[in-house]
């Protein structure tokens, strides 16, 4: 086998693995590092996602990096971010660093010698090879790339038709004149329907239950105001990222100290393209603002498309599958010739890459996290998670600051190893699942707990979720605090 070594390994060329890359060349230039990527290019999501209308579903002047000024409309399609991040990643000389189809297939950490030793496949070639580094940054997304999450229906096998996932949409897919059944309520449903619409004999939302969404224009008036000013680019972009924060700290406050009051100005923003008529029971979700993400839906097409008799929205519970379509508990048999299953996707913790430190098995569900970023037992790593309430971008600048400032205070300090530790006066805190299902609850966040690191009782040992506090605690976390251990 081949043997590479970098001060650094960054996995994923995801959003996150990019801005990694670039605050790595930034912050600390004499650290070799390179960046390995499973799939043939950039974009992680935005390159495996190629269902109809694939958008962001949250806006681009906070999910852009803020780096680099975000020009494009608020809500941008999968395209539009791809070429985004390909002029970051021009801009800035990255391509030399990132390595394709190079799949992971072990992680292992020495404290004997304080490196992880990466075991890769070459994809493309079969070759096996090996990589090692002082530090490991992963980047590499939170879900399963390869298959989306279908719950196993009673009867499904007895369905004739097609069922199709978003998140492995078939290029050969034709649903020009078919009725087309849609199975969800999320951010996927919502960008899905719109697009085929047009192009279907009729759509079908069949949803357990509803969500709340935000319908909007796709354009940022104080932007457009900015500009006809002739205000720099990069001020508005900066500019804009601190006022969409701000409204968005205010709106998630809003979600716990009045709920009642916000979860009416959300159904009212929906009513306005539905009408005084419709049946609101659709979109009043049983759960207070928040408690799971909420997506953007630009110009409100989603909403247009029900008013114009291309789509229903039906709320009921699946009996089973038929021939022709789904039973529902109500009795009522919903015909399909296509089914699309925007039921949600599977959980990954770390890639589903075997680790092991010292060469004993590592079991996340064992560690405790350290702000959600590194974990107990596991040195040298830092992972990047982003937050569901706000653009997950935000903590990939948040991050990349500290993960650079850590390992220059580690040259300075000349150790080579660094990992997160309870201190004694906190080894007795409760420890809890990764998430308070009170305060967020996805299905894939459910299904998947027993996976995660456990949270602490303190601030610090927990992914709090909450950028408008890490935007501050995290640039002035004590590097030489209780909480870490150097070697």
């Amino acid at each position: 086998m081949s043997h590479d070594h970098f001060d650094v390994l960054i996995v994923g060329a995801g959003i996150s693995g990019v801005g990694a890359a670039y605050h790595l060349k930034h912050q600390c230039p004499g650290k070799s590092f390179a960046v390995l990527e499973a799939l043939e290019s950039f974009g992680g999501t935005w390159r495996m996602h190629t269902y109809p209308g694939v958008r962001s579903d949250s806006d681009l002047y906070t999910f852009g990096y803020r780096f680099k000024p975000w020009l494009g409309p608020p809500i941008a399609s999968a395209r539009e971010i791809l070429d985004y991040m390909e002029e970051v990643i021009e801009e800035n000389d990255l391509a030399k660093h990132i390595l394709y189809e190079h799949k992971i297939t072990s992680a292992a950490f020495s404290r004997k010698t304080n490196l992880w030793t990466l075991e890769i496949e070459r994809l493309d070639t079969g070759e096996r090879r090996v990589f090692t580094c002082n530090f490991l940054w992963m980047c590499q997304g939170y879900y399963r790339h390869a298959e989306g999450y279908t719950p196993d229906w009673p009867g499904l096998k007895d369905y004739k038709g097609r069922i199709i996932h978003p998140q492995t949409w078939p290029e050969d897919a034709d649903l020009a004149g078919k009725e087309v059944l849609v199975i969800g309520s999320g951010a996927t449903t919502a960008t899905v329907v719109p697009a085929i619409a047009g192009e279907c004999k009729h759509v079908t939302v069949l949803q357990r239950s509803p969500t709340y969404f935000i319908p909007g224009r796709n354009i940022n008036e104080l932007v457009e105001l900015l500009r006809q000013i002739d205000v720099d680019e990069t001020w508005i972009h900066e500019i804009a990222r601190k006022k969409i924060l701000f409204d968005q700290d205010q709106f998630t406050r809003r979600s716990f100290e009045e709920p009642e009051t916000l979860k009416e100005e959300l159904l009212t923003g929906v009513r306005a393209f539905l009408g005084p008529d419709y049946d609101m029971t659709h979109f009043t979700p049983r759960y207070r603002p928040w408690r799971q993400r909420i997506a953007f839906v630009p110009d409100g097409d989603l909403f247009q498309g029900i008013a114009a008799g291309k789509a229903t929205m039906v709320t009921d519970e699946i009996d089973r599958f038929t021939e022709g379509g789904v039973l529902l508990k109500s009795g009522k048999e919903l015909k399909a010739d296509v089914i699309i299953t925007a039921t949600g996707f599977n959980l990954s913790v770390l890639g589903d890459i075997p680790f092991s430190v010292d060469g004993e098995p590592v079991n996340f569900a064992d560690t405790v996290t350290y702000r959600g970023m590194m974990f107990t037992g596991v040195p040298n790593m830092v992972w990047v998670f982003g937050y569901f309430r706000a653009s997950w971008t935000l903590r990939v600048d948040l991050l990349g600051d500290f993960v650079c400032r850590l390992l220059n205070h580690m040259d300075e300090k000349g150790v080579h190893r660094v990992e997160p530790v309870i201190p004694a006066a906190d080894e007795g805190m409760a420890l809890s699942p990764w998430i308070d299902p009170e305060n967020f609850n996805p299905g894939y966040l459910m299904r998947s707990m027993h996976l995660l690191p456990k949270r602490g009782a303190k601030p610090e040992w927990q992914h709090t979720q909450d950028y408008w506090r890490e935007k501050e605690e995290i640039p002035a976390i004590d590097l030489d605090g209780a909480e870490f251990r150097y070697a």
